[in-house]
């Protein structure tokens, strides 16, 4: 195989941290090369000083592209070249259309003036090619996700890419759009494109890869070649130890009702309908409660109903918490009758990115650091050191700011705020998106351990593995409604899945 790429004795250091260590990287013209490693192990920092993000002088070692010295500096250079990066959250301007969107600083002019026929011409052609049919004038916002994420690509397109990186490119969808952009890469490896895809969906790579490169805190450890892919060799190497068991033992002490729901109905903000559906659920004492349901199913909605109304109008039904019925009709209030909801996006709606650790976890309990109307920044500082013991955060400094940290490592710091608040339940919306292997088995320990002190925890996930898991039961829900209930020992992804099929056919017959 003839290497397109090879990157040598790469090394890069920030303050205080050596992010990576006398890296090396073959890349074989033609191929899907995957990149693996726990979040922090320094994959998105390799690609970022491929692409020109961390500029040539920044970083040790060398990068040969085409068997040529590559010092780019910066990643318009790296374009040129014909290596284009999509990041894990997307680059678009959602009130732009599709077609501005996809030659937005690549535009398609003449003299200064944009050719709009050719333009629109261009985005028809790229769009056939990802396999969509939308309008060229459509705009960005009107799609899904596995629709911007198509858009992406077919921007990659058109500025002639020839190594196509993508970090993480299904960590926000659904199972179709998912299996959707797999087959793409999988097609535009056929033509040509060479392709570097970071993931910690390991079935996904065991499909796509034709070889992965291990990285363990910073240094390359392990280049696996097809026939060497298994989950079990990959986590081995990504975590330096085997995981004969992917979900954390627990015994559940399961105690009285803690909170029930009944008959819970949300109509959508702004359209008339109905988007949750006299919902009722019920959790206990040291349960850990799953719901499960495609994407759509409203089970985000209905979590952030419950959360301080934080979503929907006309909300109606009934709440009991600890015995009482409280007063949920703001987000504070949700927290001080012991409410607390992880949500599913922690980087927009979870954490103040600029803000150091501390400021984060104080966030939603400023009570908890104060002296009278005073705040105590040594108190602040003694509670973010107390979380950073206990939830393995790692990090030099708990002055670090978040926006550092990976992503394993900033889903702890949304737990650490809420853990602080003392919620009495914890609703958890795709607590383990995004974040690898290591750092979910640390967020399992830390629900089984809630569980046990008697907490109640509510888990959202479109990953039914983990629910099946981590769940002593699991709701079922569609199109905004129960589907059904199934126990531990009544659950299968072929249960859920049945139900809600079913469901989907008893809505088509009302």
């Amino acid at each position: 195989m003839t290497a397109i790429l090879e990157m040598q004795d790469i090394t890069k250091t920030f303050p205080g941290v050596k992010a990576l260590s006398n890296v090396n990287l073959s890349v074989a013209e033609g191929e899907i090369h995957a990149i693996c490693g726990e979040n922090g192990a320094g994959k998105s920092t390799l690609m970022k000083v491929l692409s020109g993000v961390y500029p040539h002088g920044s970083y040790d070692g060398e990068i040969l592209y085409d068997g040529k010295p590559a010092r780019f500096r910066d990643i318009r250079d790296s374009e040129q070249a014909g290596i284009v990066i999509i990041h894990q959250e997307l680059a678009l301007v959602p009130l732009l259309s599709v077609a501005e969107n996809l030659f937005l600083g690549n535009e398609v002019a003449s003299g200064g003036v944009i050719n709009w026929p050719l333009a629109y011409q261009k985005t028809e052609a790229l769009l056939k090619k990802v396999g969509l049919t939308e309008a060229p004038t459509t705009k960005v916002e009107k799609l899904g996700v596995g629709k911007q994420q198509l858009v992406e690509i077919a921007k990659a397109l058109a500025k002639n890419v020839r190594l196509l990186i993508l970090d993480e490119p299904t960590a926000a969808l659904q199972e179709n759009d998912s299996q959707k952009l797999l087959d793409l890469m999988l097609e535009l490896k056929s033509q040509g494109v060479t392709q570097i895809i970071i993931s910690h969906k390991l079935n996904e790579i065991r499909r796509v890869a034709d070889r992965v490169t291990v990285i363990r805190d910073g240094s390359a450890v392990s280049t696996l070649t097809r026939a060497e892919i298994s989950e079990d060799r990959i986590i081995r190497d990504m975590v330096g130890r085997d995981m004969a068991h992917r979900y954390p033992d627990r015994t559940p002490k399961i105690g009285e009702v803690l909170m029930e729901v009944r008959n819970w109905s949300v109509m959508h903000p702004e359209q008339p309908r109905q988007v949750i559906r006299n919902v009722s659920i019920t959790v206990r004492k040291g349960e850990i409660v799953g719901i499960a349901g495609l994407m759509g199913s409203g089970r985000t909605e209905f979590a952030m109903s419950l959360f301080g109304r934080s979503y929907g109008r006309d909300i109606r039904g009934e709440v009991t918490l600890a015995g009482a019925r409280p007063d949920l009709s703001t987000v504070s209030k949700a927290i001080d009758a012991g409410l607390a909801y992880v949500t599913e996006d922690r980087k927009a709606l979870g954490l103040i990115l600029d803000e150091p650790i501390l400021r984060n976890i104080s966030l939603a309990n400023l009570e908890g650091i104060a002296s009278g109307a005073v705040l105590s920044r040594g108190r602040e500082q003694q509670v973010a050191e107390k979380y950073r013991k206990a939830m393995n955060i790692r990090t030099p400094s708990v002055f670090q700011r978040v926006v550092n940290l990976s992503g394993g490592n900033q889903q702890k710091v949304v737990l650490s705020k809420w853990l602080f608040t003392d919620p009495k339940v914890l609703i958890l919306d795709e607590p383990t998106r995004g974040i690898d292997v290591g750092a979910k088995f640390e967020i399992y320990n830390i629900m089984n351990e809630l569980a046990g002190q008697g907490h109640g925890v509510v888990m959202i996930s479109s990953e039914m593995p983990e629910l099946l898991g981590m769940c002593d039961r699991i709701y079922v829900m569609n199109e905004g409604r129960i589907a059904g209930e199934l126990t531990q020992a009544e659950a299968s992804q072929e249960r859920i899945m049945a139900l809600i099929l079913q469901d989907g056919m008893k809505g088509e017959a009302a």
